[in-house]
């Protein structure tokens, strides 16, 4: 589907709020996509983001799944708004061990206020991409005004 962003600067605006993201920062995960309902984030491994057989920890890929959703979903949101996770459900298909981990998301529907998107994870090992994991989610718009906006 081609979707049309509600503003101009929506690849910045998603940016900006990945930046925000200190967790993301945490882990060494990298935007590396944006466009209208889509966007891809990598995370190389590091051993410290592993369970006990090496394999990159479940929680992890859920959480590359939530974000790459997130910011699909974003991108086509409102200048002055902000993004929850709703709900989401996740299918762990196959073991995440190999070099890099790649979520691609990419919006089902936009309404007015709520978002389906889906949400795939790949691992990258030998250069072969391997589907890992796949999901769904529900995101909530949330509009920003100068009374709910929260001081930093």
């Amino acid at each position: 589907m081609n979707f049309k962003p509600k503003t101009e600067n929506y690849k910045q605006k998603v940016e900006e709020s990945f930046r925000l993201q200190k967790f993301m920062d945490f882990i060494g995960a990298k935007l590396v996509e944006v466009k209208p309902g889509f966007c891809e984030i990598h995370l190389p491994y590091k051993e410290e983001l592993t369970q006990q057989n090496g394999f990159f920890h479940a929680g992890i890929i859920s959480t590359l799944a939530d974000n790459a959703a997130g910011f699909a979903s974003f991108s086509l949101m409102e200048e002055d708004s902000s993004i929850l996770s709703v709900e989401f459900k996740l299918n762990l298909i196959s073991p995440g061990i190999g070099e890099l981990l790649i979520a691609r998301a990419k919006v089902l529907k936009s309404g007015r206020t709520l978002t389906i998107c889906r949400a795939d994870v790949f691992i990258l090992k030998d250069g072969v991409e391997k589907l890992c994991a796949a999901s769904q989610a529900t995101l909530i718009q949330i509009k920003n005004s100068s009374e709910t906006k929260t001081e930093k």
